[in-house]
Parts: C-alpha cells; structure tokens; sequence
C-alpha cells in the first residue's frame, strides 16, 4: 500500500477538540525532542483505531472529522506545527514539514 499523504485525495483526518463549540485541531507535543505536531490519518477508521494514544485534555470532547489537506498544511504553518501522517497503531508514516 502506498503512503498516504493527503495529496492524493485532498482530504485527511485530525481530531476536533470541542467539536460545535470552539473547534481546535488537536496537536500533540514530544517534550523530549521539543517538537509539536498534528496526528493526521489517511482515514477515519486509523484515526479513531489510534484515539487513544493521544494525549488530550479528559474534561474536552473530541471528534475525527476530515479536513483539506492544504487547509491544514496552512493552519500548522501558521501555528509553527508538523504534520505527522500516523498509522492505527500511531506509529509514523510520514513527517511533513508544511513551511516546506
């Protein structure tokens, strides 16, 4: 199967926090490498399969939703976020760099 990047299909998927409320894509950070990064999936079945290795705030709601691709690589530009295309099991497929 060939990685998926988004680019393809033009969509991916991210987790909403506050979804209908105050909708913010929800980002993740490895304090030991000092980098922050969105957990993309190619699709929403990977994205609730990996739900629960995210680190999230237990008081908020959560939702997959789909999002265009290049409307997320502007929102983690202007945000300074990486994008980590993930697996299920959250492992990293692909690293993009949306300054790039």
């Amino acid at each position: 199967m060939a990685e998926t990047t988004g680019r393809e299909t033009g969509w991916v998927w991210v987790w909403i926090q506050d979804p209908g409320k105050n909708d913010q894509i929800v980002g993740q950070h490895y304090e030991q490498d000092d980098i922050s990064f969105i957990p993309t999936f190619s699709d929403k079945d990977a994205a609730q399969k990996c739900y629960h290795k995210l680190a999230k705030d237990e008081t908020s709601k959560y939702e997959a939703q789909a999002i265009h691709y290049h409307e997320l690589v502007k929102e983690a530009s202007k945000n300074d976020f990486l994008i980590f295309m993930l697996n299920e099991e959250g492992e990293i497929l692909k690293k993009i760099d949306p300054k790039k």
